[in-house]
């Protein structure tokens, strides 16, 4: 299906009330994106361009600037989120929970939500097999956490004309790769409906710190901006904001302070929920109950 599809144009003004529990106003989730990077392809991102250009291989420059999130960015961050009190969601390709037990461990033992994000960090309109791709995430997160996983973040957001078709298929309940509203909306499948749950391209440390190219301190800036418009917005009807953050950007020590800093000035506001995907997803329904008749 086309994306119009899928979806039909809704203005956020013109649709009945969303409440939350407890006088909230918003809901916010903290999405960690933990990655295994095959040393024998092309590394998904650089901080250096190769002297000679190409893509060398190995490629060890780049692939050790990642690898250090996963050494020691993540538990930066970790002691961050604890410190606040956030229960994040873990978005980790299926064959990193292997690579990388112990951030994998460290999340389950917090109660964090585990969501799909392909089997490795590749494009989903380059992988083999799609489903099979997506199946296989699938089973290393159940066969981790004894749970099968209810969301899905495509690598890059990346998808296929089939993706959510494939995602209900396989038993997933929610997606995050359409960036295009503040509330959760429904979008049509070949069989049932699934939901996409706001996600964020523009308090993003790939986007902020990779591609724009800003000083650390614009991770706070943004963030709280960010924030405190859509809680702004949120007087009449409740909203969703999320926070995506990767160890090897925001868990370098130049970086982190601007991190606990945004968490800091959300968690100043007592009508503000922490939530995780789920959480939004069955609240949403729950408003809803009748969302998954159609998309909307």
């Amino acid at each position: 299906m086309l994306p119009t599809e899928r979806l039909t144009y809704s203005a956020i003004s013109e649709r009945p009330t969303l409440t939350l529990p407890g006088k909230a106003r918003m809901a916010v989730w903290v999405i960690v994106n933990v990655e295994e990077w095959d040393p024998k392809e092309t590394m998904p991102r650089t901080v250096l361009t190769p002297p000679a250009g190409g893509a060398p291989m190995p490629d060890i420059p780049n692939w050790a600037w990642h690898e250090y999130g996963n050494r020691v960015g993540f538990w930066r961050m970790l002691d961050v989120l604890d410190r606040y009190k956030v229960k994040a969601v873990l978005a980790i390709n299926g064959k990193a929970i292997a690579s990388y037990e112990p951030i994998a461990r460290a999340a389950l033992e917090r109660g964090w939500e585990f969501i799909g994000h392909g089997f490795g960090q590749k494009n989903m309109q380059k992988v083999p097999d799609e489903r099979e791709d997506i199946r296989k995430t699938k089973n290393a997160i159940r066969a981790f956490t004894n749970r099968n996983p209810r969301g899905w973040l495509g690598p890059g957001l990346t998808e296929t004309w089939e993706t959510p078709d494939i995602l209900v298929e396989e038993g997933f309940e929610y997606v995050c790769d359409w960036v295009l509203d503040d509330q959760p909306v429904v979008l049509k499948t070949r069989s049932r409906p699934i939901v996409n749950v706001p996600y964020t391209q523009e308090c993003n440390d790939v986007a902020m710190m990779l591609i724009q190219h800003h000083k650390a301190s614009e991770y706070q800036d943004r963030a709280t901006d960010q924030f405190d418009q859509i809680y702004a917005d949120s007087h009449a009807s409740a909203r969703v904001m999320a926070l995506v953050v990767h160890p090897y950007i925001m868990g370098t020590p130049h970086r982190l302070k601007y991190f606990a800093g945004a968490l800091e000035h959300i968690s100043n506001h007592k009508d503000v929920v922490f939530w995780t995907g789920e959480q939004i997803h069955d609240w949403f329904l729950e408003q809803r109950p009748g969302a998954l008749g159609g998309a909307a």
